[in-house]
């Protein structure tokens, strides 16, 4: 039964209602045909070729066989970035969902959509394309039933699991736009992001089961919705049995999707109509909503699951990211689902119970892709390789990392221990607002050469430029630069929400008529392309990209610290770590005591991890004649490049060098001494 998929509450609730049936589908659309890009007549080449030579013809094709329209495009695209329109499959209406659901319940209903791969090992629960479509349609007539209407803002605080994913599908089916805020981040975040995106409804889970720990999720919304003036219903469910207070917003979900029919009629959408907001951070302090539309990112997310990964029918797919981040939303959800492809949901964490939780979940489920973050892995490499090679990973053809730049030692430890040298290994570079992978070593031509650490190839209609600090292109190869894309692609977000002008500053005015993507990158010879970091004041975290200006902000409301200045550097397990500045006010007495309340503000702010790994004291922070704050001298200060400063000369005060360098000396010699 349906019910099953959501856990032991909505079982207890649900565990009488019967099966969908035919009634839930919807009714036939304009129908698309097989994917025919999955057996392509022309070659690698030639299909890059044609995508950036001719874009329109390139995914026009592709739009009209891969997705299930209700009326036909009219104009492929509208794309200009000097003036920041994108717009893709003009004319053209649709429902996701229906694209996600129904049209594989009409083909093959029994089918495993997904596997939920709970928190304890051995416990997984399969839900069918027809148990999700149920799920979703009850789901979504509750939405309705309590105000939710097209075009509404719905936000969801929830671990991975079948109802998150339903409430995503759910959103989609009736017009509605959701807004998933990772189940990690504090009440203070919760507060920013939906008082931002003014939603109406919160679905969460009474409490959350991760690494053996319970996450108290309904008590963050509680102490988040006193300031959310927008909120009119906080729907809970149940992810265990223990009861959590009910204030006069809440409303049991079980409960009213129980009274619901497995029906729901989905909603035309038109192509650019908003599908999702997602926040990332910014390097001005303040998290940007970017908006992600219907079809063409349907169609990018499909597109790269199923020709980067080479996916087939049948096989089982595991992506372990968390539906809160963009990864989860592409190649857990919506790209996954959109090909009928069996998608796994990692509830747990790698190194629960033991360090051979990857591997024994592959064994058991038999996993043929497998995609993680280069955070995990280098964790997990610090262990015995035994952990890995107890268990049977024949299953796995494809492994993946997304994120970060993955080192050496990693790539490495994946490829030969992990895939005993056999397996396809794609180093994945793409973004939030990408909405898809855009640089991959695969797809190739077959057979052809995949470099350690490299992300090499751009995708289907992905053209990738490399400028200089004078804005200029740079031609060939062996040269390092500034990463913009030249060329609009259909997966790509519109603009940040509410703030358009925002989205034209951070991404098209650095280099007009071209995308900036914040990161730097080199080309080899060959043309292929190696990302090497952040070139802004955002760092990435075990792979959750952060502003060092949110961190700043929630530092700064401490009274006794006037200033601050956060920069990344590396660690070994995270691969970049906060690293705080502060300058104390005068009358402070115990410094140790307002570091620590410094990091229980940004844990309470922000979220634990993006709290300061280590913090130091200094009398004043460098700066110009003009005051801003020279992050760059503190990052080659703790990295040890403190012997080439490179320009200094528009320091207000050279002096500040000597000062910070004897503090931070005297901070290393009493680390050590601890």
């Amino acid at each position: 039964m349906a019910a099953r998929c959501l856990g032991s509450g909505v079982r207890r609730l649900l565990g009488g209602l019967r099966g969908v049936g035919a009634r839930a589908l919807a009714a036939p659309r304009l129908c698309s045909s097989a994917w025919v890009p999955a057996a392509p007549t022309s070659s690698y080449q030639e299909r890059i070729a044609l995508a950036a030579r001719e874009p329109a013809a390139f995914w026009g094709q592709l739009a009209r066989d891969a997705l299930v329209w209700d009326t036909p495009y009219h104009t492929v695209s509208d794309c200009d970035f000097r003036s920041g329109r994108i717009g893709w499959f003009l004319g053209g209406q649709l429902n996701v969902s229906v694209n996600c659901l129904d049209q594989h319940v009409q083909k093959s209903p029994e089918s495993i959509a997904l596997i939920w791969e709970r928190d304890e090992p051995g416990t997984e629960v399969r839900i069918t394309y027809r148990e999700l479509l149920e799920t979703t349609c009850r789901l979504a007539n509750t939405l309705k039933r309590h105000g939710v209407r097209r075009g509404d803002r719905v936000a969801l605080y929830m671990p991975v699991s079948p109802l998150a994913v339903a409430s995503m599908l759910a959103c989609a089916r009736i017009g509605a736009i959701h807004n998933v805020i990772f189940a990690g981040f504090s009440a203070g975040s919760l507060v920013g992001r939906i008082n931002d995106a003014k939603c109406k409804v919160v679905i969460t889970f009474n409490q959350g089961l991760r690494g053996g720990r319970v996450v108290e999720l309904k008590k963050i919304v509680d102490e988040a919705v006193k300031l959310c003036p927008t909120v009119q219903h906080v729907l809970v469910a149940h992810r265990t049995d223990n009861k959590v207070h009910m204030g006069d917003l809440d409303i049991s979900l079980e409960q009213e999707m129980a009274k619901e029919e497995p029906v729901c009629t989905p909603e035309s959408m038109d192509s650019e109509d908003t599908l999702f907001l997602l926040y990332t951070s910014g390097s001005t302090g303040q998290p940007k909503g970017l908006v992600h539309t219907q079809a063409g990112y349907l169609l990018y997310a499909a597109l790269t699951h199923r020709f980067v990964f080479d996916y087939q029918p049948g096989d089982v797919f595991g992506c372990v990211a968390d539906i809160g981040w963009i990864t989860g939303h592409s190649y857990v959800v919506y790209g996954p689902l959109c090909n009928g492809a069996t998608s796994v949901l990692f509830e747990s964490t790698p190194v629960y119970p033991d360090a051979g939780r990857y591997w024994e979940t592959v064994q058991r489920l038999k996993i043929n892709q497998f995609y993680g973050a280069p955070t995990a892995f280098r964790l997990l490499l610090k262990y015995e390789d035994s952990w890995v090679k107890k268990y049977d990973r024949s299953s796995l053809r494809t492994l993946g990392s997304v994120g970060e730049p993955i080192n050496h030692e990693a790539w490495e430890w994946l490829y030969r221990v992990v895939g005993d040298g056999r397996c396809t290994l794609v180093d994945t570079w793409w973004q939030t607002e990408t909405g898809g992978i855009c640089i991959s070593p695969r797809p190739s031509e077959e057979g052809a050469e995949i470099l350690p650490c490299m992300a090499m190839r751009p995708l289907f209609g992905i053209v990738p430029v490399l400028m200089d600090e004078q804005g200029k292109v740079l031609e060939g190869g062996d040269v390092s630069g500034a990463l913009c894309l030249s060329q609009a692609w259909p997966g790509m977000a519109r603009t940040i929400y509410g703030d358009h002008q925002r989205f034209m500053d951070a991404y098209f005015e650095t280099y007009p008529g071209y995308y900036f993507t914040g990161d730097g990158a080199y080309r080899t010879e060959e043309g292929y392309y190696q990302i090497t970091g952040r070139m802004d004041d955002v760092i990435n975290i075990s792979g959750h990209r952060l502003g060092t200006a949110e961190i700043e902000d929630a530092m700064a409301e401490h009274p006794a610290v006037p200033e601050t200045a956060v920069i990344g550097y590396p660690h070994d397990i995270k691969g970049e770590a906060a690293f705080a500045f502060i300058v104390l006010r005068d009358d402070v007495g115990d410094a140790d005591v307002v570091v620590q309340e410094l990091r229980s503000v940004v844990a309470s702010k922000i979220a634990k991890y993006a709290v300061p790994d280590q913090v130091l004291v200094v009398k004043r922070l460098p700066k110009t004649r003009s005051g801003k704050v020279m992050r760059r001298l503190l990052r080659k200060i703790v990295t040890g490049s403190s012997h080439d400063l490179g320009d200094t000369t528009t320091l207000e005060d050279p002096g500040v060098i000597t000062e910070i360098l004897s503090a931070y000396q005297e901070y290393k010699d009493k680390q050590g001494a601890a």
